[in-house]
């Protein structure tokens, strides 16, 4: 199964579910690793970092995930893992929480996480909001994340009710003309009767990602297009130009990093303004 996160909004029940396909937790992980603030996983981390673990684990030790009771009332998570059955943990964070054992047919393997979330918190329902959140903070994940969009797209379609009415007035009015009356209308060879169309709005739903710069950084130079460099530059720099030079480089010894170094074509133009926020 392909790995990704997908997002999906509830403006009726008021949350927000985030599903992912990764390994899941079983019944004893989600009781260790989410059971209380103490064992949510921060300590376990920073043991395993200083031991030598990769900054890339970070997603197998729940840190973090206490934060979600700052926008939410209550935190459900339900969670299938190939050694166990699918099983849902809950709480309100009143320092109690239960783990039953569930069914959802949707979740294979991984796991999702709804929140439910408080009155004052709402804005984060929004498409903009959560967008705005992803390209902060999760541009360059390298799994896809997709959201669950509205599109609304204009649809023309034959305005039979239009026509019934007109039908049905016309048969009153020859009512009233009398029936000793005979009407004769003439009908010519070939001539249809042209239908009425109206243009009506269809509101469908699909998943849009939103991820699409994937970390150059990451990647060999020499597989990269001058192209993927420039396209990168304007993602990140909100720049209408392509940059005037790049380097790209690794450093390896006592601190390991790769990075780009970016040179814009021309400096900006509030660039010894001493009120200039920086960003």
């Amino acid at each position: 199964e392909r790995m990704l996160i997908q997002i999906h909004t509830d403006k009726a029940a008021k949350t927000i579910t985030l599903t992912d396909t990764g390994v899941g937790m079983t019944k004893a992980d989600l009781v260790n690793n989410l059971g209380t603030i103490a064992r949510s996983g921060t300590k376990g981390f920073m043991e395993a970092l200083e031991a030598g673990a990769d900054m890339s684990m970070i997603g197998q030790f729940g840190v973090g995930f206490y934060s979600a009771y700052l926008v939410s009332d209550k935190v459900t998570v339900v969670s299938k893992h190939n050694d166990d059955e699918c099983h849902q943990w809950e709480s309100a964070a009143g320092g109690t929480f239960t783990v039953t054992k569930c069914e959802d047919a949707e979740l294979k393997r991984g796991t999702k996480i709804i929140c439910h979330l408080k009155d004052d918190q709402l804005e984060f329902l929004e498409e903009r909001r959560i967008k705005d959140l992803v390209k902060k903070h999760s541009e360059f994940i390298g799994y896809d994340i997709e959201l669950e969009v509205e599109k609304t797209n204009e649809k023309e379609v034959t305005d039979d009710e239009d026509e019934d009415e007109e039908e049905e007035k016309k048969k009153e009015e020859e009512k009233k003309e009398g029936e000793d009356e005979p009407k004769v209308e003439e009908v010519k060879e070939g001539e249809e009767k042209k239908k009425k169309t109206k243009k009506v709005k269809e509101v469908t739903k699909e998943m849009e990602k939103l991820n699409k710069n994937k970390p150059l950084w990451t990647r060999d130079p020499k597989e990269i297009t001058k192209e993927e460099y420039g396209s990168f530059y304007k993602a990140i720099s909100n720049d209408w130009e392509e940059h005037l030079a790049v380097k790209h480089f690794a450093v390896e010894g006592q601190l390991e990093f790769r990075a780009i170094l970016f040179i814009p074509r021309r400096a900006p133009f509030d660039m010894f303004e001493p009120n200039k926020k920086k960003t």
